[in-house]
């Protein structure tokens, strides 16, 4: 499997704090990744990083095939790149329908009177109702997104990111604040989206880990302490010394 992301050697500092220490690991194309860690890992200022909201003070970020450099673009640059975000908070336009929330989201050719006079075609709206039956909001098209449960709306922001068709999707700690049936439906849609992108899962639960099922990279002071399947890496004594003991 050929590297879609490729972060080699990269470190940065706060204040004095070294936030990222000489970090190096990859991604695949269309492979399904989790970063655990106890909190000031790095975890969060690895997805800044990634995501041009934070420079390194040295180290290279690689992207596709072509190897081209993340750290030379803008935060603009990069989600147009296909890198996409999932914050923990949802940020979903809580006045509009789910269907409208979704059609915005849709990767389109956005000049401003493009935006004006744009109306929903045939297409789009099929392309939506795929969406909404992937994340399970197939019967809430119509519904205002302010009244959808907490679970509800962690869906819908993955629908209006999968909606970009990004390559690679960030998802920083899903499954939090959910009912264990939200969380398994979470983890089926993550499952789900990573046969045909590349996602990369920030999480501290680790059933809902265990359930994905996939490759685990535990951070520690910044750099990578531990890779593997979850059994290989929570049997792992320094990584119990340091998250799993506590």
């Amino acid at each position: 499997m050929s590297a879609l992301l490729e972060v080699s050697g990269v470190s940065v500092t706060f204040d004095g704090f070294r936030a990222i220490n000489n970090l190096s690991f990859s991604i695949g194309d269309g492979e399904l990744r989790a970063i655990i860690g106890p909190n000031g890992a790095g975890k969060t200022t690895f997805m800044d990083i990634v995501t041009g909201k934070t420079r390194p003070d040295e180290g290279k970020v690689l992207w596709g095939e072509m190897q081209r450099s993340l750290l030379r673009m803008s935060e603009a640059q990069i989600a147009r790149e296909g890198i996409g975000r999932k914050f923990q908070k949802p940020t979903v336009f809580e006045d509009q329908t789910v269907q409208e929330n979704l059609l915005m989201a849709l990767k389109k050719e956005r000049g401003p009177w493009r935006v004006l006079f744009w109306k929903a075609a045939a297409d789009d709206l099929a392309r939506v109702a795929e969406l909404a039956g992937e994340i399970g909001l197939a019967g809430e098209l119509a519904r205002k997104s302010g009244e959808l449960s907490h679970g509800q709306k962690q869906w819908l922001e993955i629908g209006m990111l999968l909606a970009q068709e990004p390559r690679l999707l960030l998802v920083d700690e899903p499954a939090a604040g959910m009912t264990p049936a939200e969380r398994e439906h979470t983890t089926e849609i993550l499952v789900e989206a990573a046969k045909t992108r590349a996602v990369v899962v920030v999480e501290h639960d680790m059933e809902f880990i265990r359930r994905l099922d996939c490759r685990v990279t535990v951070l520690h002071e910044g750099s990578v302490l531990a890779e593997g399947s979850l059994d290989h890496v929570t049997a792992n004594q320094q990584v119990i010394d340091v998250y799993l003991g506590r």
